[in-house]
């Protein structure tokens, strides 16, 4: 086995072109993630439910790192955690995390017009997680998180009932602080969630640089916040992703062009 690179054999023709498109996708937001220094090596996951198949998605093989993901190695789970579809990974026979499959899982199944959910344990989200203000609409950016859920922490996610709770708690909304542990973001398309967890991550890293400065934080009225928060609503603007995720897929194709293999 090469050590450097996880030889598998690729999925390309036995999908549907949906389904790879989504594979590609999802693989080049694992590496983006990595390369904006948003994952916890093997920890965490981004999911994408599978075109055309309903109840299914895609998840990473537990214990490959992010800037490793390829189109052909993510398993294809359900709702109940049953596995669709493994690849060969030899020796190494990657499985699916269960905290990870119950906090996504539970996502998709209520909130059907998610295609993409992103979690992250990063040192910025996980501060400020611990914060009992939360983040703060401190800078325009922020502002875009006005209205973002809370879900208090219930320990480590491995109870199915908390699922209930977790849902409730995120409502409507496309981000997520998961209070003492880390960051949630949704989105219809791949582009979008990936677009709310950069910009809730800058918001986090922006908030702890100004806190850490020691001297009172600017307010802003409640008017120009409120007025700020609604420019950023779907009503009011295209919808996130949709602009940039070309480039970015550009840019990660620049970098390692296995993504899509």
């Amino acid at each position: 086995m090469n050590f450097g690179r996880l030889q598998l054999a690729s999925l390309k023709n036995q999908v549907t072109p949906e389904e790879w498109k989504a594979r590609v996708d999802l693989a080049a937001c694992y590496r983006l993630i990595a390369h904006y220094g948003m994952s916890d090596m093997a920890a965490n996951h981004i999911t994408i439910r599978v075109p055309g198949e309903e109840g299914a998605f895609l998840t990473n093989p537990y214990g490959m790192m992010y800037e490793e993901m390829t189109a052909s190695c993510f398993l294809k789970i359900n709702h109940d955690g049953e596995v669709l579809f493994k690849p060969d990974f030899g020796d190494l026979n990657y499985g699916f995390n269960k905290p990870g499959y119950i906090l996504h899982s539970a996502v998709h199944k209520a909130r059907p017009e998610v295609d993409c959910v992103i979690h992250t344990h990063t040192p910025a989200g996980m501060a400020i997680s611990s914060l009992k203000c939360g983040l703060l609409p401190i800078n325009q950016t922020s502002m875009r998180f006005l209205k973002i859920s809370y879900h208090d922490y219930m320990g480590v996610v491995l109870d199915l009932a908390e699922q209930e709770v977790l849902v409730k708690d995120l409502g409507t909304a496309e981000a997520m602080i998961l209070r003492n542990h880390g960051l949630l973001t949704v989105g219809r398309s791949v582009g979008e969630a990936f677009n709310w967890m950069h910009r809730l991550e800058t918001s986090c890293r922006a908030q702890l640089a100004a806190m850490a400065c020691n001297t009172p934080l600017q307010e802003v009225s409640p008017e120009i916040l409120q007025e700020t928060y609604m420019n950023y609503q779907p009503q009011t603007r295209r919808p996130y992703g949709l602009m940039e995720w070309p480039a970015l897929l550009r840019m990660v194709e620049r970098m390692d062009p296995t993504f899509k293999e």
